[in-house]
């Protein structure tokens, strides 16, 4: 039998059904009863369903439940209470019947269990007891309450649990009587406000509705702190709490063994106390109530553009929530993936987000990556022999030393010659004295090597084995990191790689850019992936201004009509770009990276506002002297020939080098001469390969271990080291990556002793899409004056490039033809990878809209192309646009850097020409 959606629905199916039966024919009655479940009762001489399924149905008739958890912090004060009152009603004056789960107050869980752990020290229990007494006691006041009888009971146990004789032996039964203190508490607390607040609701024991029963191979903390509840669908529950007719609350966190002991469903027990009562219940509905959203697609203190996820399945929020996600117990998915009761997630300090919702996976769901998570604190185990190679049992051998030591495996790889597997510290006490035993009973039978600290980073989504082929900027990632492990789930659902537990939280938010951006944007996902946690918390903070291109319409529109393709400069939006550079006291000076845009317009202006001009070719040397002959020069050149040093040299512009070989082969055309040298401090940055400019794979800089070499060539020739620079990538929005170099280079600077002046470089990181967060330029500037009053000495000089300019430049293009193969959709235009490179050469994103068409709902997906024979002519993929048309006028956003500068004639196609406003 399945629901139909109607509220009467089972009802209606029974109707249906005995009605189908009772019109056959005789002889087709007995086949027909049978495929529909039902029996033949010779009292009435009719076909009908047996008691138990007309027992559901009579409860499908009457209002379904709807179950609500409340955690620690939604229970800890008198507003998060009426909250709940208010969430209570709503379900309520829907028709609904109500059952509340809730936690303890904040905090007290942590408390009892000290005092359960305080089972020899008299005063401290005491102390413990005395604290929990008076949070309770202050808790009560807040919640105006008059009648003291109810909480003076739970106070009175606590009190007679702290002197009893049992608390010297601090027995496991004893331990968990004292922690399931905390949910009685808060619950009797709740009941007296609820009923206060005039909504009839009742306390019910969760003890006397869930039974625990010991899992095999168990030890007896667990039997006593990890408890599990086999739960069935339970009508008869169900029609004894209606009849009551009242709204229930209970307690989390509990159950009740064969013993009549009071037990422990573990630590987050109370979400798995909800989905108990679910399944019991047959809910309709289990809503976990906490102080987020829902589940994200990732941990957003550490990736603040991480995405509601507005749908899971079972198997998903499963893994997500037992590979990292706090906002979940993983136990609590099982008992209503059983019983096929939705699950959501909501946060009670603001009800009307819509939040996570959690059911069965749809049959056609496509493979996605959903979340990426990470665990710390991870120890791997690495066993070795050449003996295990084709032996039988060698695995049962070796788990069975896990199992003597109390500890459960969590990620298995293995080889001819080695097995290698995880410890997760939230499911095993790994400590020195644990792993040494383990270690020394290992060694009997192989050689054995302890890696820690790691963290596992797992990759969540369905179908995980067919989406290998799209991760190869993934693995890209994890190419320059140890690995030690990589590990895809029987399951399809995750691929994890253990790492060094100090590179995971610079990975994960990298990884989530890669890789939950783009599938955020496939059709399929629109439902899935929600708002980020920025928008939903953070709305207003760090919010990027209104692009200049969206108030000047009318006149990008009248220019196209001029011709396109069209670059399209605005001046203003350069100027006030340096005026915000400059306001940045730490820095001395700063100078412009013409290679960024070299139109003599833009070079004049941000001279005007005190820049001077970096340039990396002779090309560039004279552009600047021409368009701006009072800007101070730079000459950064790299693997240029012997001449352009010569010539720069000769025409007095300062010249970095960044290599051994101008010193050591044409040492004599730097003798006695200042120069500023480009240091590689090892590492680079950006979001692409191909825009980091530091580390081994990066043709820039010196090696920091060929720094004593160019040293000594720099003494015998007489060449004075003024100026150290160092440059790491593009696109970087982490002030504190600043602050870095700049400590870097004036320790060098010090050891070096002539060094004057620090160039930190630039990649000042400009916001490509929505969810990104702009450079915080005061941010910039505090942690620059912070380094400076420790390194007074030292002239501060940065060079930007984009971060000026890219802003203040569009393309325009116009729609020439538009295509549709299969499912994808493609835009034609007429302006090229001729024009506008970045997107083929570093996967660059440009926001692109219609701006015919600007305030038109966009609901395509296309993939945006131009009109060069290369099937890397993609100026923007999976692009959402209003329905586009031959002739609308696309603009390309931010193009004002590396756009017009790298265009080219590639197919004899002249490359858009550019106006200045």
């Amino acid at each position: 039998m399945h629901r139909d959606g109607h509220p009467g629905g089972w009802r209606i199916i029974a109707e249906k059904s005995e009605a189908t039966i009772a019109t056959a024919a005789i002889g087709e009655k007995p086949r027909i009863g049978r495929m529909l479940g039902l029996f033949f009762c010779a009292a009435q001489g009719q076909w009908r369903f047996p008691r138990r399924q007309r027992l559901l149905m009579s409860h499908k008739r009457a209002a379904p439940w709807i179950v609500l958890k409340f955690g620690g912090t939604s229970v800890s004060a008198r507003a998060r209470w009426d909250k709940i009152a208010a969430i209570a009603r709503g379900w309520r004056e829907r028709g609904k019947q109500v059952l509340i789960v809730v936690s303890a107050l904040s905090g007290v869980t942590d408390k009892l269990k000290a005092l359960g752990e305080a089972s020899g020290d008299v005063a401290k229990r005491q102390t413990l007891r005395d604290e929990v007494r008076a949070r309770h006691e202050a808790m009560f006041v807040e919640l105006e309450l008059t009648d003291h009888a109810p909480l003076q009971y739970w106070l009175e146990r606590l009190d007679a649990l702290v002197a009893s004789a049992r608390a010297d032996a601090g027995g496991l039964p004893w331990q968990a009587e004292v922690l399931a203190l905390g949910e009685q508490l808060s619950s009797t607390l709740g009941v007296a406000y609820l009923n206060r607040l005039g909504l009839p609701a009742q306390w019910l024991d969760a003890r006397e509705y869930l039974a625990a029963s010991a899992l095999p191979n168990q030890n007896a903390w667990g039997r006593y702190f990890s408890a599990s509840v086999p739960t069935t669908p339970n009508p008869a529950l169900s029609e004894s709490l209606i009849r009551r007719g009242a709204l229930y609350v209970t307690q989390g966190f509990m159950a009740r063994n064969d013993a009549g002991e009071t037990v422990i469903l573990g630590r987050g027990g109370s979400d798995t106390s909800a989905s108990y009562f679910g399944a019991l219940l047959q809910a309709e509905k289990v809503e976990i109530w906490t102080d987020v959203a829902g589940m994200f697609s990732a941990d957003p203190r550490r990736v603040p553009n991480a995405r509601l996820l507005a749908r899971l399945d079972y198997e998903e929020a499963q893994e997500i929530a037992t590979t990292g996600a706090k906002v979940l117990h993983p136990r609590c998915i099982n008992p209503v993936r059983d019983a096929r009761v939705l699950l959501a997630i909501k946060d009670t300090n603001f009800p009307d987000l819509a939040g996570t919702e959690i059911g069965v996976a749809a049959p056609d769901t496509a493979p996605s990556v959903k979340a990426i998570s990470s665990r710390g604190g991870i120890t791997l185990i690495a066993m070795e022999s050449i003996g295990m190679w084709q032996q039988v049992g060698f695995l049962a051998d070796v788990f069975e030393y896990f199992k003597r030591h109390g500890l459960s495996i969590d990620l298995v790889g293995t080889s001819e010659t080695n097995v290698t597997v995880s410890l997760d510290p939230t499911e095993n006490l790994v400590n020195s004295d644990v792993i040494s035993a383990l270690c020394a009973d290992l060694a009997k039978v192989c050689r054995v090597k302890v890696i820690a600290p790691c963290a596992a980073i797992t990759l969540v989504g369905r179908g995980m084995r067919s989406m290998l082929h799209k991760l190869s900027s993934v693995l890209a990632e994890f190419g320059p990191q140890r690995v030690h492990l990589i590990s895809q789930s029987s399951n399809n659902l995750n691929l994890t790689f253990v790492v060094d537990e100090d590179i995971a939280a610079d990975m994960v938010p990298a990884l989530h850019a890669l890789l939950i951006r783009a599938e955020a944007m496939r059709v399929e996902d629109r439902a899935v992936f929600g708002p980020s946690w920025r928008e939903l918390y953070q709305d207003g903070q760090g919010a990027q201004v209104a692009p200049w291109w969206r108030t000047r319409r009318a006149e990008l529109l009248a220019l196209a009509q001029s011709g396109t393709p069209r670059y399209v400069y605005d001046v203003a939006t350069v100027r006030a770009r340096a005026q915000a550079l400059r306001a940045i006291a730490a820095v001395d000076r700063w100078f412009y990276a013409i290679k960024a845009n070299a139109h003599p317009a833009l070079l004049q202006e941000i001279a005007a506002q005190g820049f001077g001009l970096e340039c990396v070719s002779p090309g560039e040397l004279e552009c600047a002297a021409q368009a701006a002959p009072d800007a101070a020069r730079l000459f950064t050149p790299n693997f240029a020939p012997r001449a352009e040093y010569a010539a720069a040299l000769a025409s007095g512009v300062p010249v970095t080098l960044d290599n051994l070989h101008p010193l050591a082969q044409w040492g004599a055309d730097f003798s006695n001469r200042e120069i500023f040298l480009r240091l590689d401090l090892g590492t680079g940055r950006g979001h692409h390969d191909k825009v980091k400019t530091g580390g081994a794979k990066s043709k820039f800089g010196l090696a920091l271990d060929e720094l004593p070499e160019f040293l000594r060539l720099a003494a015998r020739h007489g060449v004075r080291i003024v100026g150290l620079h160092a440059h790491l990538g593009s696109g970087i929005l982490d002030a504190a990556h600043w602050r870095d170099v700049y400590v870097q280079l004036a320790s060098l600077g010090e050891k070096i002793g002539s060094v004057q002046v620090l160039n930190i470089g630039g990649g000042l990181g400009v916001p490509a899409r929505g969810d990104e967060v702009p450079l915080d330029l005061a941010a910039l500037g505090a942690a620059l004056a912070e380094v400076k009053a420790a390194y007074p000495q030292f002239e501060l000089w940065a060079e930007p490039g984009r971060y000026l300019v890219a802003d203040a430049g569009v393309l325009l293009a116009r729609v020439t033809q538009t295509k549709r193969k299969g499912d994808v959709r493609y835009v034609g235009c007429d302006a090229g990878m001729n024009s506008l490179i970045r997107p083929a050469l570093y996967d660059a994103y440009h926001e692109i809209v219609n701006l015919t068409r600007l305030h038109d709902a966009a609901t395509e997906l296309v993939q945006v192309v131009g009109p060069i024979c290369e099937s890397g002519d993609v100026l923007g993929s999976n692009r959402r646009l209003p329905e586009t048309r031959e002739g609308d006028v696309l603009l390309i956003a931010q193009a004002g850097a590396y756009g017009a500068v790298m265009a080219s004639h590639y197919n004899l196609r002249d490359p858009a020409p550019v106006v200045v406003l």
